[in-house]
C-alpha cells in the first residue's frame, strides 16, 4: 500500500495500469466530520495487503467505501477497480460488482449472516443472483464451497441456520459465501477477531490456499499486529483517517518511520503481572469440579454433555490464574462455575474456607460482593437504559444499602477517576452519560469500575480485551495490574489471546474438551510446554 508521498514498496504497483485496485485521494465525510482523509493506495493482483490502526482510525470505513456501503456519507476521490471508477457507478451497477468481482468477509458473521435463512440458502442466493444458477445447481455448489472451506458434513450443514454453527464454522460459511463467485478482490474486516488461535491459524491457512488457487488479491483489516506480520506482503498504517505509513510488511515492522507506527508496535502486550509473595495464602479452591448440560436425543430421551470434568485448581490472594484453550474447551463454563453462576455436576468450590457451590441463596447473595465478573462484550453487559452513574453504583446500592446517595456518588466518582474516566481525564458529565456515548475501551473501563467498586476479592475476567485494538488493550492490562496491586485482588483471566495471558498471569491452566491437561507457572509453561496440545496452541499463536 503506498501513500502518494512515499515510494512504492518492492513489488508494489507503480501505476494504475499495474494495479487491480487503485485508490486515489479517497475522502469520506459524515456531515462536517472527516473520517477518511485523502487516502491513496494500490493493490496488485494476487497481493495480500494489511491495514492496521487503532479503533476509529478509519480502517473499516475505508473498506466499506470501496464497495459503496457507507450510508449517509459523502465520498470523494477515485476508486479504480480493474480500470473502472467505482465512485461514479450507479447503485445498480455496484450491486452487480458486490459479491461477484469484489467479496467481503465481515467482522462478526453472526450479525452479517441472516438468522432467518439457512447457510445454504444464503450462499445459493449469491450464486443465483450473480451466476444465474438454477436453485438445484446453486445448492450443489453451496455444498461444494462449504466442503472446500473445511466445514464437516457439508451436505447436512448446508441446511442449518447460523446459530447452529460454532464461531469458527460461521466464519468459514462467510468465507464460502464471499468466494462463491470467485472474486478478484477479497476484503477481510477483522475476520479472526473472535476466534481462538488454532481456528485463526486454520482460517489464515484456508485464505492462503484459496488465494493461491483463485489468484485473488486480499485487503486484510485487523488490529492483530502479529497476524499482519506473518500473513501480509505489505501493510498500511492509519491514524485518525489518514494513511501515515506504508511499505513492505517486514520493513515497516523492523524499521517503522512514523511516530504513530512506532507507538502502535510498542503497544504489543508486555508482562505487567505484579510480583506475588511466596507465602500468598489460598483464596479460592476448586476440587474435582464438573459441569454438564442436558440436551435432547430423540423425542423423549435426554443425554448429558460434560463441559467440565474434574477440574481442580487453587487461586492465591493477589494472584492471576490464566485459563486458556480452544473455543468449547470449557474455559468460560469453569469460570462461571467458580462464581456459583453455574450449577455443578460434581465437586466443591471454596472461597476463603467457605463452601459456595451449595450455599443457601441468602448466604450466596452476601458473598457476591466478594466475587465479581467482567464480561467479553461490555456493550452487551452494560444496560443501554442506565446512566454510567447508575451502572457503576448499582452494586453499591445492592450490597451496601447503608450508604446515603452522596456517599455512594463519591465512591462511584472515585472509582471512575481510578479507571481514567473522570473530568480531569477529559470525560465531562460522566455520571449522566450512557454506554453508547463511549468507545469500546472506555466501555470496558466502565465494566471494570462496576466490578471493582465493590472491592471484590476475586475478579473473573472473561475475554476482557478480545475486541480492543493493541494500544487500548495495553492500557486496559496496565489498569488491571495497577488495580490488582492496589486492592490485592485475585484474577481468573480467561482468554484465547495467549500473548495477553502471558503478560497478565502468574500461573496458567490449559483446558481441552472439558479437561485440565496442563498447569504450571506462566513463564515456565510458555517457555517449555509439556503436553502436545499446549505445544500446538503456542505454535498456532506465533508468539514473538
Amino acid at each position: 500500500m503506498a501513500a502518494p508521498a512515499q515510494p512504492a514498496a518492492p513489488g508494489a504497483p507503480d501505476a494504475a495500469g499495474d494495479a487491480l485496485l487503485d485508490v486515489r485521494r479517497l475522502t469520506v465525510r459524515f456531515g462536517a466530520s472527516v473520517v477518511v482523509d485523502d487516502v491513496s493506495f494500490a493493490i496488485a493482483p494476487g497481493e495480500k495487503v494489511g491495514l492496521v490502526g487503532e479503533s476509529g482510525s478509519g480502517k473499516s470505513i475505508t473498506a466499506l467505501s470501496l464497495l459503496r456501503l457507507v450510508d449517509a456519507a459523502t465520498t470523494t476521490g477515485e476508486i479504480r477497480f480493474e480500470g473502472e471508477d467505482l465512485v461514479r457507478k450507479s447503485e445498480r451497477q455496484m450491486r452487480a460488482i458486490r459479491g461477484s468481482r469484489i467479496g467481503m468477509i465481515f467482522q462478526e458473521p453472526m450479525t452479517a449472516l441472516n438468522p432467518l435463512y439457512t447457510v445454504g440458502n444464503q450462499i445459493a442466493e449469491v450464486l443465483e443472483l450473480h451466476e444465474a444458477m438454477r436453485p438445484h445447481a446453486a445448492r450443489a455448489r453451496a455444498i461444494e464451497l462449504l466442503a472446500r472451506t473445511g466445514i464437516p458434513e457439508p451436505d447436512k450443514r448446508v441446511d442449518v441456520y447460523p446459530h447452529q454453527l460454532s464461531g469458527g464454522q460461521r466464519q468459514r460459511a462467510m468465507i464460502a459465501m464471499a468466494l462463491a463467485c470467485r472474486p478478484r478482490l477479497l476484503l477481510c474486516d477483522e475476520p479472526t477477531t473472535a476466534l481462538d488461535v488454532t481456528i485463526q491459524a486454520q482460517i489464515l491457512a484456508l485464505l492462503d490456499e484459496l488465494q493461491a488457487e483463485m489468484g485473488m488479491a486480499l485487503l486484510f483489516i485487523t488490529h492483530d499486529l502479529n497476524l499482519v506480520r506473518r500473513f501480509t506482503h505489505r501493510v498500511g498504517v492509519m491514524e485518525k483517517g489518514r494513511l501515515v505509513e506504508s511499505g513492505a510488511t517486514d520493513e515497516v515492522f523492523a524499521r517503522p518511520q512514523h511516530a504513530y507506527t512506532q507507538r502502535l508496535l510498542a503497544s504489543r502486550p508486555v508482562r505487567v503481572a505484579p510480583p506475588l509473595p511466596d507465602d500468598a495464602p489460598p483464596l479460592l479452591r476448586a476440587d474435582a469440579v464438573g459441569v454438564s448440560f442436558a440436551f435432547g436425543d430423540g423425542l423423549f430421551r435426554k443425554r448429558r454433555f460434560a463441559a467440565v470434568r474434574a477440574a481442580t485448581l487453587t487461586l492465591r490472594r493477589g494472584e492471576t490464574l490464566g485459563i486458556v484453550g480452544e473455543s468449547g474447551s470449557g474455559k468460560t463454563t469453569l469460570g462461571m462455575a467458580l462464581l456459583a453462576l453455574q450449577p455443578l455436576a460434581g465437586g466443591e468450590v471454596h472461597l476463603g474456607g467457605e463452601r459456595i457451590d451449595n450455599a443457601p441463596r441468602a448466604a450466596l447473595r452476601r458473598m457476591r460482593r466478594r466475587m465479581q465478573v467482567v464480561f467479553q462484550d461490555p456493550f452487551a453487559s452494560l444496560s443501554p437504559r442506565m446512566t454510567i452513574g447508575q451502572i457503576v453504583g448499582e452494586g453499591l446500592a445492592l450490597h451496601r444499602p447503608e450508604l446515603v446517595p452522596p456517599e455512594r456518588e463519591r465512591l462511584v466518582l472515585d472509582m471512575l477517576d481510578e479507571v481514567g474516566l473522570a473530568e480531569r481525564h477529559g470525560v465531562a458529565g460522566v455520571l449522566q452519560r450512557y454506554p453508547h456515548e463511549f468507545s469500546g475501551g472506555q466501555r470496558q473501563r466502565i465494566a471494570i469500575a462496576r466490578a471493582v467498586v465493590l472491592r471484590p476479592e476475586v475478579l473473573v475476567l472473561d475475554e476482557p480485551t478480545s475486541a480492543l485494538d493493541v494500544s487500548v488493550q495495553q492500557q486496559v492490562l496496565a489498569l488491571l495490574a495497577a488495580l490488582q496491586r492496589h486492592y490485592g485482588m485475585s484474577y481468573l483471566f480467561i482468554s484465547h489471546d495467549l500473548a495477553v495471558v502471558r503478560a497478565m498471569s502468574h500461573r496458567v491452566i490449559v483446558m481441552k474438551d472439558g479437561d485440565v491437561v496442563e498447569a504450571g507457572d506462566a513463564e515456565a509453561l510458555f517457555a517449555a510446554p509439556r503436553q502436545a496440545y499446549t505445544q500446538a496452541l503456542l505454535a498456532a499463536a506465533h508468539l514473538a
